[in-house]
């Protein structure tokens, strides 16, 4: 075995970004929504909802692609936990919950384009559909019903020439439009709510459920209740059903590290291997490796200072190793 540091040349960084379908089987859209009765039965069917791209009552493999939620400042649409402390319940506690994920204040407002909102459906998608961050430009076409008019929504990333960032990283507005870019004319103006926040770092997508309610596409404006259930997530599932589908990305930035190890004429061409040497008298068994030494290369060990291996290379097959000859070996780690 033989060793030989590495050159500041020898190693390079490389970064690069990778996208793809974040559904369920690589699929770029979900065109029809399903939930799980024994969740949407239960009291929590109630606040959210998990949603499915297939029947998971009868698909066991389904698993759950996102989830439906809705928040609310003044607990409106949700029971009271306890009727001695009225406006506090479920869907209070989910309108803190994304206040301090995404403000990082108890104290701040949720501000849908330059008006405020104190209420909202929050779409949160699964970690493992998402990777590590989503893919701006998704598309989400809402309706309320068959006769009524579709409501196409995207971010606006393909718009806005500065990013705006807070506690959950980058923020993007939802506007009516289609892949990052909205409508002519249908973007959001001055004094205007737009429908949403697009986080596509924690992978959540907040609806100004106000603005939707006055699309003339979609009636939410009952799911408001005061200290009653709302049955508020079904309103905004019926709606992904009425409508023609969602279709997002995921994005992930994977990180490689090029280690060029190089073999020049004079190195690496005696063998430290036992077989080669006879056990009674030390000597060589081929004398044509005295004048003539050649080895093979199979595998590359990386060391760090402490001599413990961290990683090792093989090779697809040996390659010969002599004093007439160079070798240079590319080894990519990546994480």
């Amino acid at each position: 075995m033989s060793f030989k540091r590495f050159d500041p040349q020898d190693l390079v960084v490389s970064a690069e970004s990778i996208t793809q379908a974040a559904w369920e089987g690589s699929a770029p859209t979900i065109t029809t929504f399903f939930t799980q009765s024994t969740q949407v039965d239960a009291n929590t069917g109630n606040y959210y909802y998990n949603i499915y791209a297939s029947d998971p009552d009868t698909n066991a493999s389904a698993s759950v692609q996102f989830g439906i939620a809705y928040g609310d400042k003044v607990g409106s649409g949700s029971a009271d936990f306890n009727a001695l402390v009225p406006g506090v319940g479920a869907s209070r506690v989910i309108y803190g919950q994304y206040r301090t994920l995404v403000l990082g204040d108890e104290n701040a407002q949720f501000v849908f384009g330059d008006a405020t909102g104190s209420y909202f459906h929050a779409i949160s998608v699964e970690r493992s559909a998402y990777r590590e961050k989503m893919f701006t430009g998704f598309n989400l076409v809402l309706s309320g019903s068959s006769t009524l008019p579709l409501l196409h929504l995207t971010d606006n990333s393909n718009d806005v020439s500065s990013i705006t960032f807070n506690d959950a990283g980058r923020v993007y507005q939802v506007v009516s439009g289609s892949n990052g870019s909205a409508y002519s004319g249908n973007g959001y103006t001055a004094a205007s709510a737009s429908y949403g926040l697009f986080l596509p770092d924690i992978g959540t997508i907040l609806l100004n459920t106000e603005a939707l309610s006055g699309s003339s596409n979609i009636d939410m404006s009952s799911s408001r209740v005061s200290n009653a259930d709302g049955n508020n997530p079904q309103y905004l599932y019926d709606a992904m059903n009425g409508g023609t589908g969602f279709t997002l990305r995921s994005e992930e930035t994977l990180t490689s590290d090029f280690v060029f190890v190089r073999a020049r004429n004079a190195e690496f061409n005696y063998t430290e291997n036992p077989s080669y040497i006879s056990g009674s008298t030390g000597e060589l068994i081929y004398p044509i490796l005295v004048d003539s030494p050649q080895t093979y290369i199979s595998s590359v060990g990386l060391y760090n200072d402490n001599n413990e291996c961290v990683a090792v290379a093989k090779l697809s097959k040996p390659l010969q190793k002599d004093f007439t000859k160079e070798l240079l070996l590319r080894v990519k780690l990546d994480f």
